[in-house]
């Protein structure tokens, strides 16, 4: 290298961003990412605030509002930030929250004792990926305002009269150049997290507003029972065991935490963990802490019942695993100090605090527990069942390995697999029947498309047990041709395909395949569906043709909207036109199917999404589940809105 070269590298090399300039042009180390996530992230830093004046007690109202246009707007009734000048900084209180990071109340903890918004990162880091903000502030019998524009201040902060208003209201719109998949807000996305909110922090009323519809939509979140209200919320609809959720709470070194748990007549464990009300997807310390303590309660309880130790083999205990089967439970703790892996704050890493949890735990339940004998038998049942059926299923294993999914082995005879082996480039199409899956082999690319015939009723997950599951008949193909394994034992490193595409016919046996499909996919594989990897194939209901042989004029609908359409083209022709509506796939030939539903650059497809899990574990119990009463009940008030948004 020349020294001419070299030279180039010198002070004047060094970039310095000043300001917020750095958030800016690195967005995902602070947000996470520039898409749907991060765009919604926004919103939370905005909305973290507010609860954190909760939860210090100065507020009980937070409005969050999404207007036209895509702006959004969250007003809360607390303290309002403070507007008076800084000590040291000479600048308003105000527009250094909003405009510096790492500036903000809660380093100190006079103000805040816990926070969710620890990293003081939040709201300036809105400010600057937003084209402009605005911040209202109501203190001390006066209004104040200051205006933003990509985190720089356009005004200064403004008195703008006397109010008897207290609080805060942000309001701001996202910038496109940095979101540029979309500046849009995902209403239901963003009620998850609310609600969660309201569930974590009892007598606080949140209101979510949604401005954007000709008649503006209003739901009102206020749950006074807590995360007792939460379990029971989740496990609406279910047979539970008992019938209010246990609840114990406890404080250890400044550490608070409060467990609400209660069994239902599933298998599926269903655990929700926070800290400092930012729910911990990934877990942590605190979630390690509680599944210890329960799993040693429940064997010591065990061990004093000899009727139940019985129907163990000898030298047998319970895993956490068998004492969490159909457990619903919401951990929230309170840490003053979190550590948090990233600022998106999806793991806790304080190992002090796994102890304080099993500490606590371990003491409640087990007086819990020793004041009620006869449910503690049901849950020891119920576990002692899971535990036989882990063994046996791990028997049969044992003695088949050629049987075992996860391994990879034995394609069933009836996938017409594809060539090429990249899960990437890769499609499986899932198909209704025979004859549909006839025509979809002849119409595929072989080299993509991997198509899977099923046949006879498919089995109703929601009702049955693991193990039925893995030896069923219908899903066992399903089950096999994927690769990845199921429930508990699947990876989806292993995947074999990054589309499943459920192609069913367009009427109710077709719509019943698909939800049972969607079903199985929920409970035992649901990375798929949150990776995107699930599409619902959009056959035709019409085709329209006018004339015969090769110059015959042919059109495809989707619709009947699109079949008027078609025929409206067609002018004073369409009474000629012969309009056919297909009632299976098995009609189409593998051609018609090829070019109407299969072919990668004109097909129709709808990817499957789950933005809210809670209200779609809701869904899928009520409606698929053995209780009656509750799903007429939800097919009455729900009948109106019966179109299901994937």
């Amino acid at each position: 290298m020349s020294d001419e070269v070299n030279n180039q590298y010198s002070a004047s090399s060094i970039q310095v961003l000043k300001g917020l300039e750095a958030v800016r042009k690195r967005p995902g180390m602070y947000i996470g990412s520039t898409g749907p996530n991060g765009l919604h992230h926004l919103v939370y830093e905005v909305v973290d605030n507010s609860i954190d004046e909760a939860m210090a007690g100065y507020c009980d109202t937070i409005t969050v509002a999404l207007e036209k246009d895509d702006i959004c707007r969250v007003e809360d009734n607390g303290r309002g930030i403070p507007v008076d000048m800084h000590p040291t900084e000479h600048v308003s209180a105000l527009e250094l929250v909003l405009t510096r990071l790492h500036a903000g109340g809660k380093f100190d903890k006079s103000n805040y004792k816990v926070s969710g918004g620890l990293h003081g990162v939040g709201v300036s880091c809105v400010n600057a990926l937003s084209v402009w903000m605005e911040a209202f502030v109501y203190r001390e019998g006066k209004r104040y305002e200051q205006k933003y524009a990509e985190g720089k201040p356009k005004t200064k902060v403004e008195c703008l009269g006397d109010t008897n208003l207290h609080g805060t209201t942000i309001r701001w719109k996202a910038d496109k150049t940095i979101f540029t998949e979309t500046t849009t807000y995902n209403f239901d996305v963003l009620a998850q997290r609310l609600r969660e909110l309201a569930f974590l922090n009892p007598g606080i009323t949140i209101k979510f507003r949604d401005e954007r519809l000709e008649t503006p939509k209003e739901v009102i979140y206020k749950f006074d029972g807590g995360i007792k209200h939460f379990t029971s919320f989740l496990n609406e609809g279910k047979q539970v065991v008992p019938e209010e959720p246990i609840y114990i709470n406890g404080v250890t070194n400044d550490v608070i935490v409060e467990l609400s748990m209660q069994y239902n007549d599933g298998y599926a464990e269903n655990i929700y963990s926070y800290v400092n009300d930012i729910n911990t997807h990934e877990g942590g310390t605190h979630l390690d802490g509680f599944k210890i303590a329960l799993t040693v309660i429940m064997n010591k309880f065990l061990a004093t019942r000899e009727k139940l130790l019985k129907k163990l083999d000898k030298d047998e205990k319970l895993t956490g695993d068998d004492v969490r089967a159909g457990l619903t439970a919401v951990l929230s703790v309170k840490v003053p100090d979190p550590q948090f892996e990233g600022q998106t704050k999806t793991k806790l890493g304080n190992s002090e605090v796994r102890s304080y949890v099993d500490e606590i735990v371990k003491e409640k339940l087990t007086l819990w527990c020793e004041q009620n004998p006869k449910i503690v038998d049901m849950i020891l049942e119920k576990a002692i069942g899971e535990a036989t059926a882990r063994i046996a299923a791990r028997k049969a294993k044992d003695a088949s390995r050629k049987k075992t999914f996860s391994d990879g082995f034995g394609l069933p005879a009836k996938l017409s697999d594809c060539s090429l082996k990249d899960p990437e480039q890769c499609e499986i199409y899932i198909v209704e029947g025979d004859s549909a899956g006839g025509s979809a082999k002849k119409g595929r690319d072989a080299k993509t498309q991997a198509i899977l015939p099923l046949w006879g009723k498919m089995l109703n997950v929601e009702k049955v047990r693991p193990e039925k599951v893995m030896n069923n008949d219908k899903l066992e193909p399903v089950i096999a041709s994927l690769g990845a394994g199921f429930g508990k034992d699947f990876n989806i490193e292993k995947l074999r395909y990054h589309k499943i595409i459920i192609m069913a016919d367009a009427d109710v046996d077709g719509s019943h395949i698909r939800t049972l499909l969607l079903t199985f996919f929920f409970r035992y594989m649901p990375q798929i569906i949150e990776h995107g990897y699930v599409y619902l194939a959009m056959p035709p209901l019409y085709k329209i043709q006018l004339g015969n042989g090769k110059g015959a004029y042919v059109r495809y609908a989707y619709s009947d909207e699109e079949r008027d359409a078609e025929l409206a083209e067609l002018g004073e022709k369409r009474e000629k036109a012969d309009v056919q509506r297909y009632k299976g796939l098995g009609e189409m030939d593998g051609k018609q199917l090829w070019e109407t539903t299969m072919d990668p650059s004109i097909r129709k497809m709808r990817v499957v999404t789950i933005p809210d899990a809670i209200a779609a574990d809701k869904i899928f119990s009520v409606c698929m589940g053995e209780e009656v009463e509750p799903r007429r009940k939800f097919i009455e008030e729900n009948a109106i809105y019966a179109n299901l948004d994937v």
